[in-house]
Parts: C-alpha cells; sequence; structure tokens
C-alpha cells in the first residue's frame, strides 16, 4: 500500500489545517491508520489513530484540538488540526498498520507568527 500525505503548510498560532493522506487501495484492507510527527533530532510521536472499527486514540497533547477521520469512498484518512500552536510544528507522517506497516512521504507543518 502507498501512502501520500498532502496539506501541510504554514498557519498562525490558533488557525487550522486538514492533512490528508491518499492510499493506493481500499483503506478497508488496513487494521488502522494514524498521524505521526517528528521534530528534528527526536523520535516520531503518535498523534492520531483511528481503527478499523472506527475508535480513535490521541495524544494528551492534541485532544481536543486535532480530529482523525476517515473518507472511504477516496481512500483517505485526514488529520483536522484545530487552534494549533508553536509546539505543534513538525513534519507529519502518516501511517497504515495492515500485512505490514506502511508510511508515506512527510508534509510540513509551521505554526508561526
Amino acid at each position: 500500500v502507498q501512502l501520500q500525505a498532502s496539506g501541510g503548510g504554514l498557519v498562525q498560532p490558533g488557525g487550522s489545517l486538514r492533512l490528508s493522506c491518499a492510499a493506493s487501495r481500499s483503506i478497508l484492507e488496513l487494521n488502522s491508520m494514524g498521524w505521526y510527527r517528528q521534530l528534528p533530532g527526536k523520535q516520531r510521536e503518535l498523534v492520531a489513530r483511528i481503527f478499523v472499527s472506527g475508535s480513535t486514540s490521541y495524544a494528551d497533547s492534541v485532544k481536543g484540538r486535532f480530529t482523525i477521520s476517515r473518507d472511504f469512498a477516496k481512500n483517505t484518512v485526514n488529520l483536522q488540526m484545530n487552534s494549533l500552536k508553536f509546539e505543534d510544528t513538525a513534519v507529519y507522517y502518516c501511517k497504515g498498520w495492515g500485512y505490514s506497516d506502511y508510511w508515506g512521504q512527510g508534509t510540513l507543518v509551521t505554526v508561526s507568527s
């Protein structure tokens, strides 16, 4: 499965961005999908995950601000990011869990005034 992430960019604090991860095959083939983020020199951090059941989980740092969702018709998983903070600045990666782990390329989110 190939994953293509998009939607990053520059946003002011308090603003919103929507990331999208498009899969080359049906996302129903994956047990779950999620978004990680990574700062230079640091490990990737799991931000949000959505399971085939539809249940979701979030890092404490983004709860109430970020929402992960799926679009089966488009085979995409989206991350709606609201009330963005400086510390949300990172490269964001989408990931799929299935017979193997699948990673998309990163998309940079910069929160700056």
